[in-house]
This record gives C-alpha cells, sequence and structure tokens, in this order.
C-alpha cells in the first residue's frame, strides 16, 4: 500500500469507530430512516383490500334486495358498519367528531323494479368536508362493487350507480377545513425551531451563563420566554388570519376568543418542546436534528398533510395523542363546525397533559451552558 494512502485509510477506520460510538448518528443513520419506512410503508404499502371504512348504514329502502345489499355489507371487511348509528343527525355528529369515515344511505326507492324490468338505484355517500378523500375513495370502492351487479343485469346501462356528496354546511370550501393544518403547522415551526435555534447560540456565546450569574431563577426564565413566545405566536396566527380572511375568503364560523384561547394553549405546549431541545442541547449540531425527529413526525401524522384514515388502525390511534394533533383537530372543528370550549374538553385535556409533561421534561434537561 503506497504511504500516500495510509493516511487515509486511517482517518476512515478511526472514523467508523467514532461513528459508531456516536448514538445520536447511529440513530439518524439506521433508526431514524427505519421509523419513516415502517410508517409510510403502512401508510401507502398496503394491499388496498385491506383498507376500511367506518361507516354508518342507513337503509330507507324495504326492498328485498336493499336489505340483501345491507347484509353483503355488514359481512364485507372493508366496510365496519356503526350499527348503533339510525338517523343522519347522529351520523353527521359522528362524521363531525371524525369517529365515521361517511355515511352509506339507500334511499326509499333504492332496488324498486324499474320500467325495464329490473332494479335499479342510486346510493349515497355523505362524508364531512374535512375527509373528503375518504368519501370519495368510498364512493370508488362502492361504484366498484355496483358495477358487478350491474352486468349481471345488463351490460350496456348502470341500474345502481352511487353518488358522493359533503354534508358541510352552505359555503363552506376546502380551504377552510385545510387552514386548520396551516394553523398548526404555523405553531409547530415558531415554537419548536425558534427555540432549538436560539438557545444553543446563546449557550455558544456564553449569554445564558451570564444569566446564570445573577439572580434570575429557571423558571422565571421560562416562563418570561414563553409569554413572549406566545405572543410572537399570536401575531403570526392573526397574520395568517388576515391573509385567509382578505385573500382565500376563508368562512370562520366559529368564535375567535375558543380559538385564541386554543391558539395559546397549543404555541405554550409547543414552545415548551422546543424549550425542552433547545435547552438540553449544548450546541446548534445537537438541537437542529433532534428537533427534527420531534417536527417531522408531528407534520405528516397530525393530519396537517395527509388524511389520518389512510393509516393503518393502530397508527391512527396513536396519532390522536401526539401533540400537533389535538391542536389541529380543535381548530378545524372551531373554524368549520363553531364548536365551544365544552365540545372541545377531550382536545384541551390532551393538550393540558402534554404542556405539563413537556415542561417537567424541560426543567430536568435545562443546562445554562
Amino acid at each position: 500500500m503506497p504511504k500516500s494512502l495510509l493516511p487515509i485509510f486511517t482517518f476512515v477506520k478511526i472514523d467508523i469507530r467514532r461513528l459508531f460510538r456516536d448514538k445520536l448518528a447511529m440513530f439518524f443513520t439506521f433508526v431514524f430512516p427505519l421509523l419513516f419506512l415502517f410508517v409510510f410503508g403502512g401508510i401507502f404499502g398496503r394491499d388496498t383490500s385491506s383498507v376500511s371504512f367506518s361507516v354508518a348504514f342507513l337503509n330507507h329502502s324495504d326492498t328485498q334486495f336493499a336489505k340483501q345489499f345491507e347484509k353483503m355489507g355488514q359481512k364485507d371487511k372493508v366496510l365496519k358498519i356503526d350499527s348503533q348509528v339510525k338517523t343522519l343527525e347522529e351520523a353527521q355528529e359522528k362524521m363531525s367528531r371524525g369517529e365515521l369515515d361517511a355515511t352509506i344511505v339507500l334511499p326509499s326507492e333504492f332496488g324498486r323494479v324499474g320500467d325495464k324490468g329490473y332494479p335499479e338505484g342510486q346510493a349515497q355517500v355523505l362524508y364531512n368536508k374535512s375527509n373528503e378523500q375518504g368519501g370519495q375513495t368510498l364512493a370508488a370502492v362502492l361504484s366498484s362493487i355496483f358495477d358487478g351487479i350491474n352486468k349481471q343485469f345488463v351490460s350496456v346501462e348502470k341500474p345502481f350507480t352511487v353518488v358522493a356528496k359533503s354534508t358541510a354546511k352552505q359555503g363552506l370550501t376546502q380551504f377552510d377545513y385545510v387552514f386548520a393544518g396551516l394553523l398548526g403547522f404555523s405553531l409547530l415551526g415558531a415554537g419548536i425551531f425558534g427555540p432549538t435555534s436560539v438557545f444553543p447560540k446563546l449557550k455558544e456565546r456564553g449569554v445564558l451563563r451570564r444569566y446564570h450569574t445573577t439572580t434570575l431563577k429557571v423558571w422565571q426564565y421560562f416562563l418570561g420566554n414563553t409569554i413572549s413566545n406566545t405572543i410572537v405566536g399570536l401575531l403570526s396566527i392573526i397574520t395568517m388570519f388576515i391573509v385567509g380572511l382578505t385573500m382565500f375568503n376563508l368562512n370562520m364560523r366559529g368564535n375567535y376568543l375558543v380559538l385564541g384561547l386554543l391558539v395559546s394553549m397549543g404555541a405554550i405546549m409547543l414552545f415548551g418542546i422546543g424549550l425542552a431541545v433547545g435547552g438540553w442541547a449544548k450546541n446548534e449540531r445537537q438541537a437542529a436534528p433532534l428537533a427534527q425527529i420531534i417536527t417531522f413526525p408531528m407534520m405528516f401524522l397530525s393530519g396537517s398533510f395527509f388524511p389520518r384514515f389512510l393509516m393503518p388502525e393502530w397508527l391512527q390511534g396513536v396519532t390522536s395523542y401526539i401533540p400537533l394533533t389535538p391542536v389541529i383537530d380543535a381548530a378545524r372543528l372551531i373554524i368549520t363546525e363553531n364548536r365551544g370550549v365544552f365540545d372541545l374538553l377531550p382536545q384541551f385535556g390532551i393538550i393540558l397533559g402534554w404542556t405539563v409533561i413537556v415542561y417537567l421534561i424541560a426543567f430536568r434537561v435545562f443546562r445554562w451552558e
């Protein structure tokens, strides 16, 4: 081996040893990619036959065909029918809370024999506007089922069809539902990336060390930062609302005070996560990757970018309790459904629980240098 190459191979050997001793580097190199592989593999890599929908089935027809079709739906693995729902009002209430993906309605004339001598009818798939993809997908599934039935009667016409309709109130647009995700994304970025980039710099410059030599207590420092960042977060959301209302015709149906309470609680909670990360990290090289570990899963799994019904059932249950999900869910219900504080107690409870947890962790791991 040439002598000029010897230092290179020596350095490679030393660097590989260093890499395997660095737990954070090992996590990002091996574990983190696998986490995303499992998550997105679970969402997009499944056989479509394993996709299931939680639905209500409202049969208003007394025909034998409609009864047989309902029995067939109850046996179908794709449809998970909530048998407790008996009225459209109950179905709409559950859809607004995210407990149902859609509602299948068979009108009174469904399955009656028409003038052409064979039964016909049009089934309705009703969905909440916030779950439009789920409703349209279910309608496509039912259309394929009806196509098989239609072939048994006639090859040209389609006696049985499906129509998908939104149950949204008049005037609401898709942007009104997307806006809640944008709101949550804004709070996430301000709450976590802000302190994780600022605090390590203050440590490196010795600013926090100088604070430590004064009479300033940790809780005082935390409280001051939390208040200032919450104010900045509120100003950011106000700016978003002004742009949404003036440029994109946002339909705000809820109470601004309730939304302000939600945004304040969400900003405090998310800033606590950033405070814990930034307070623990000695420098930006430690803070930046840890912040990404926390934020990217929340962005993708909270419903900001992907509808959660596409996820496996076990993952849907888990994502209901990640910090950002209740913020987005509650904001969407306030903006589009005019829900009040008492209607949102489950979401507020999860946010409050996470706030206590993250600030206890922040106090535990914070260091002045």
